[in-house]
């Protein structure tokens, strides 16, 4: 067993959270490592870095909605600024290489960033051993060999893994996860995907778009519970005018595999009717669940909640001093970026800064088309709170640059205060939603006003505008409309 010097920082989890921890404890000047055993291999076998996000989530869905988005645009939308393109067609092979380049070139990044912030990056599986002088025993083994290294504090950053459906088991070649729904080499006839959350929407956008008649099966009696109602309604009305078929409030409650290999999901709705939905290939999107055990937490006496996640304060600290805990294995929403600025937030702490987060600035976004963005409170989040407010929308119709982009689907919806005029939240649903969040974010971040946003010059014509004009109609009304 190798020996090796003590660090300041061990981060266990190399994915968003982990590694950007890593590099801002080098740029702080801590002796850091960063542990990573994750199952997605690079060309050479090796653990690769980046987590979830970067090898079978955001990133490589990204490029396959962007892929898909494209070959939409061209089979149903060149011919109105046009263009005659015909007998259009997808090699699918290409575009998921096209992915894989794209996830390769991140993770080659990340381990550049490593050596550039003079982070160790450890591939093997990390064990926590017990206590040692001043810190942290952790074991890290991989195909056979130990090595062992102490540390001051620890970082556990290992992410989530896809939720299990009891009694429909995940091949990732007929049944799959978020993995395997990215991976597929031809457009399924037909594809059903449980649950209509963030994941389920997204991965049945891309291959929709592509051919596939896609089928969700959604427990819940709603769309997007977590957002803004007008925004939900607004969604399910373009999706299923995109071609998506949903089932709400359904209970799975069996699959079956025919002799030709197509599948028959079964479901009961809430009256207690029995249906079922024909599929070639079965999407399971029911969420995530944190991956803790196997880590050695109780060797410590970390506290874990009821639900698996660690519990931790405002900072991010376990009920074990020098511990810390960030991104998916705790509460809070499982995003990428509540993971980083959560690992920025730990490292300044560790090296005796004011490390903060604010929790109610954290956007949200779903890469469906049209995108839907959001920052700050709901409607209904306002109503129970019982806080006064005052609601301005306004249409992309009205905006010029949509209409030039030829989608004009969606809105602009600002929340302020009614006594203060301060932005309480934001709701978007645009085909740019994801690049506008931002100036809703920093306007509740320095508590900006409605009237603060309606007095800023707005470049014209943008879509951003939108955001202006709803804001305007808070107060004196907008100028558009």
């Amino acid at each position: 067993m190798a020996q090796q010097q003590s660090l300041d920082v061990l981060v266990i989890g190399a994915g968003s959270g982990g590694y950007i921890a890593s590099i801002r404890a080098g740029q702080l000047g801590l002796k850091v490592a960063c542990v990573e055993a994750n199952p997605y291999a690079d060309p050479k076998g090796e653990p690769r870095p980046g987590g979830t996000c970067l090898n079978v989530g955001c990133i490589p869905s990204k490029a396959l909605l962007s892929s898909s988005e494209e070959f939409e645009k061209i089979q149903k939308h060149a011919n109105a600024h046009g263009m005659r393109v015909a007998g259009a067609t997808m090699d699918v092979p290409a575009m998921i290489a096209r992915k894989d380049a794209i996830v390769t070139k991140m993770a080659q990044g990340i381990e550049y960033l490593f050596r550039k912030n003079k982070v160790a990056y450890l591939k093997g599986r990390a064990t926590i051993l017990g206590r040692a002088e001043g810190g942290f025993r952790v074991s890290i083994s991989r195909s056979g060999s130990i090595e062992e290294v102490t540390a001051r504090n620890l970082v556990i950053a290992t992410g989530s893994l896809p939720r299990q459906l009891p009694g429909i088991e995940v091949d990732n070649v007929d049944v799959c996860d978020n993995a395997g729904a990215l991976d597929l080499r031809s457009v399924p006839s037909r594809m059903a995907i449980i649950g209509a959350g963030v994941i389920g929407l997204e991965l049945g956008s891309v291959w929709r778009r592509l051919g596939a008649q896609v089928t969700v099966v959604e427990a819940l009696p709603q769309l997007l519970p977590m957002c803004d109602a007008d925004v939900a309604r607004e969604m399910l009305k373009l999706l299923m005018a995109q071609g998506m078929d949903f089932h709400f409030g359904a209970r799975v409650t069996g699959l079956e595999r025919a002799s030709d290999g197509s599948l028959s999901l079964a479901y009961v709705e809430a009256q207690g009717t029995a249906h079922s939905v024909a599929c070639d290939k079965l999407v399971v999107a029911v969420g995530r669940v944190p991956t803790t055990s196997g880590l050695g937490l109780e060797t410590l006496g970390v506290k874990t909640t009821q639900r698996g996640f660690v519990d931790v304060d405002a900072q991010c600290r376990t009920s074990v001093d020098g511990v810390y805990a960030i991104g998916d294995v705790v509460r809070g929403p499982m995003l990428a970026h509540k993971a980083e600025d959560e690992g920025v937030m730990v490292m300044e702490c560790i090296a005796g800064q004011a490390g903060h987060v604010n929790y109610d600035a954290i956007p949200s976004i779903i890469y469906t088309s049209p995108e839907v963005a959001w920052v700050g409170r709901t409607e209904q989040e306002l109503k129970d709170a019982g806080i006064a407010y005052r609601t301005g929308k306004f249409p992309f119709t009205a905006n010029g640059r949509a209409l030039g982009n030829g989608d004009t689907s969606g809105f602009v919806k600002v929340l302020a205060d009614q006594k203060t005029d301060a932005v309480l939240g934001v709701h978007i649903i645009s085909t740019h939603a994801s690049e506008m969040i931002g100036e809703a974010t920093m306007a509740i971040e320095f508590k900006a006003s409605a009237e603060d946003i309606g007095r800023i010059s707005h470049a014209h014509p943008t879509l951003y505008e939108a955001m202006r004009e709803a804001s305007l109609a808070i107060g004196t009304g907008a100028l558009n409309l």
